[in-house]
């Protein structure tokens, strides 16, 4: 995520915020300019979405969005009834964490349409309800957004990482994999590298709860899920991707940057470099590699200074990494050659010029 600045104070503030507490300037998100602006001047007349009471939207409706809703608002057909509290407040905090990841697809120039995506938030305190995708349609039990039920969860399975976020970015992995491959050429390596995709998916699914990962998982999956399916190792590994570029993001736009110590020796990174003819995109990615390695180890160190576990629980394979690179080549052909995205730092925002020289 980016940082952002107030346009009449300078006021540093929040990609949710709809107020400067400097100030006290309006502040919307603009979607088609991707920055919080203070909605004074030129967009004093800016229409704020009809959720900023009700979730705490503050994206500003813009023409092509139709009347009341914003373009992340508008992708959500089911949500809980306004007399549903408890309900409501689940579907806020599902919402806040729908429009960060719908902002970071928006800034690698993925397509966002609501006439193709749409998100059906739905509580499981009424009915059953499983957290997936198919078609085009995501749903999501609003059950996720409660701390207490989804780290019970992630116990239960076993996972050393579950978050509302996540969960977005894993399903919406899904829906971008069709989109992301483009032909006969792209499907093949997608098969080489993530296994075919033609395996019977319930059975798949099936033997995994009932047999658990294999052992080795980690020397060639970012998750134990991700060895249940081809499928799901493809949308967990695009999860994983999204999770690396927003936090290098992050810390490129707050200054943080990591010297040392070094992870290893120089040459001796996880990414498996093939000796000739390279897969397009994995240098590009090895850049990102570079960068991201130094941060986590950084971070889940002072997690420990802390008295707490890891803030990054993960370990990427050379396999695992392969993958990786294979989606940001796949991603870098959608993002903007010049704009927003291509003027990044060279160093931890990575930018996508550097990059060319999710493949």
């Amino acid at each position: 995520m980016r940082t952002f600045r107030c346009d009449r104070c300078g006021q540093l503030v929040f990609f949710e915020n709809s107020l400067c507490l400097r100030c006290r300037a309006p502040l919307g998100f603009v979607p088609s300019q991707l920055r919080v602006a203070a909605l004074v001047d030129d967009l004093a007349d800016a229409r704020r979405c009809a959720n900023l009471g009700l979730a705490g939207c503050n994206w500003v409706v813009e023409d092509a969005d139709g009347p009341g809703l914003c373009r992340s608002c508008g992708t959500t057909a089911v949500r809980p009834s306004d007399g549903d509290r408890e309900g409501i407040a689940q579907f806020a905090t599902a919402e806040a964490a729908k429009r960060r990841a719908l902002f970071q697809l928006l800034d690698l120039g993925l397509p966002v349409d609501a006439r193709t995506l749409r998100f059906e938030l739905r509580s499981s305190t009424y009915e059953p309800v499983t957290t997936g995708h198919r078609a085009g349609v995501i749903t999501l039990d609003l059950a996720e957004s409660d701390d207490v039920r989804r780290e019970t969860r992630r116990r239960e399975l076993g996972e050393p990482y579950r978050t509302t976020l996540g969960h977005f970015r894993h399903e919406l992995g899904h829906y971008y994999q069709g989109i992301l491959l483009a032909g006969p050429e792209d499907r093949e390596r997608c098969r080489a590298l993530f296994g075919d995709e033609r395996a019977d998916y319930r059975a798949a699914l099936e033997r995994h709860y009932s047999q658990g990962p294999p052992a080795d998982w980690p020397a060639r999956f970012v998750s134990a899920y991700a060895t249940s399916h081809p499928w799901e190792d493809w949308a967990e590994t695009f999860a994983h991707y999204l999770h690396i570029r927003d936090t290098l993001q992050t810390a490129e736009d707050f200054g943080v940057h990591i010297d040392g110590p070094p992870p290893a020796a120089a040459g001796d990174g996880p990414l498996l470099r093939p000796a000739a003819r390279p897969q397009a995109g994995v240098h590009g990615f090895q850049d990102l590699l570079d960068a991201w390695l130094p941060l986590t180890y950084a971070i889940n160190q002072l997690n420990r200074s802390m008295g707490n576990g890891d803030l990054y629980p993960f370990t990427l394979s050379g396999p695992a990494v392969e993958k990786l690179a294979f989606i940001h080549g796949l991603v870098c052909r959608r993002e903007p050659h010049a704009g927003h995205s291509a003027q990044r730092s060279p160093r931890m925002g990575l930018s996508t010029v550097r990059a060319r020289d999710r493949g």
